[in-house]
């Protein structure tokens, strides 16, 4: 082989080297820049989610729809509701929202929904109310004066009073769910799952409906909501009304839902809590 051929061979194979270091170097480069960009930026984190059930239940009430968040990759925490009425239920609640670090999107449904509204005021961290066939109190209101602004709600007569000693030695009375509530209550759901929730339920003090409300967290904190379209406990009317009073940046209606949304269409509830949780993350 000529020293001629031999050269030529060498500097073709050092142009090479040199042209896939340099191809190395831009990508090299090109990643660096994309990843500089990426830091500088602040990447959205998920909030917690945060569900607070009503009268007659208790947390379980929600594991189909904790399923669903799981799922979609939420954290998400049931908060057990005392429900002895808002001067008990709402420092409840609220001190559960001050143990947890980062944002929250705060659920409830029924008479959660009074609880999270007073629970809710003054918190940083909670930057969405969502209400599933809840109430939305305003300041002074009762959950009495609610439930009796439309007409409709047929859960009271199927509610069975029960007399319960207090810590102070009176007597307080809880109101507990009937095995004839169903069709009031929870008609979209099975026998046999109305059977078990009826057997779990925790009764909720007959007080509760005359607490007035001391703070409206809607009024700050932007609210999503869900309307039962066939709800017996708290009429559709006053759902939809308290839904546009708070100024709901959305609200999905179930048409053949009964009051257990979150038991009978919790693809429906879980959507809508994501829907909140996007817009606020």
């Amino acid at each position: 082989m000529s020293s001629d051929v031999s050269r030529r061979r060498v500097l073709a194979g050092g142009a090479a080297l040199a042209g896939s270091a340099a191809l190395i170097a831009a990508h090299e480069g090109t990643a660096a820049a994309a990843s500089a960009q990426t830091e500088g930026r602040n990447p959205k984190v998920k909030p917690t989610i945060v569900l607070v059930h009503g009268g007659y239940a208790d947390s379980s009430c929600w594991n189909a729809t904790i399923k669903e968040l799981q799922y979609k990759g939420y954290t998400a925490i049931c908060g057990s509701n005392p429900l002895r009425g808002i001067p008990t239920d709402a420092p409840y609640i609220a001190s559960l929202l001050d143990s947890i670090s980062g944002p929250v999107v705060l659920v409830a449904h029924s008479m959660g929904g009074t609880v999270i509204t007073n629970a809710a005021a003054g918190k940083a961290n909670v930057k969405a109310l969502v209400y599933i066939s809840a109430f939305v109190p305003d300041v002074g209101e009762t959950q009495g004066d609610l439930i009796n602004k439309f007409p409709g709600s047929e859960v009271l007569p199927v509610s069975v009073p029960v007399p319960y000693t207090k810590a102070d030695g009176t007597t307080g009375t809880d109101l507990y769910l009937s095995k004839d509530g169903q069709a009031a209550f929870a008609a979209d759901i099975s026998t046999t799952d109305f059977q078990v929730l009826q057997a779990t339920q925790r009764p909720f003090d007959a007080d509760s409906f005359t607490f007035p409300t001391t703070a409206a967290a809607w009024k700050t904190i932007p609210v999503w909501g869900l309307v039962a379209g066939q709800d017996k406990a708290i009429p559709p009317a006053c759902e939809r009304w308290m839904y546009q009073r708070a100024n709901a940046r959305k609200v999905v209606e179930v048409p053949t839902s009964s009051h257990v949304a979150m038991i009978s269409h919790p693809r429906a509830v879980a959507d809508l809590i994501t829907d909140a949780a996007e817009a606020v993350s």
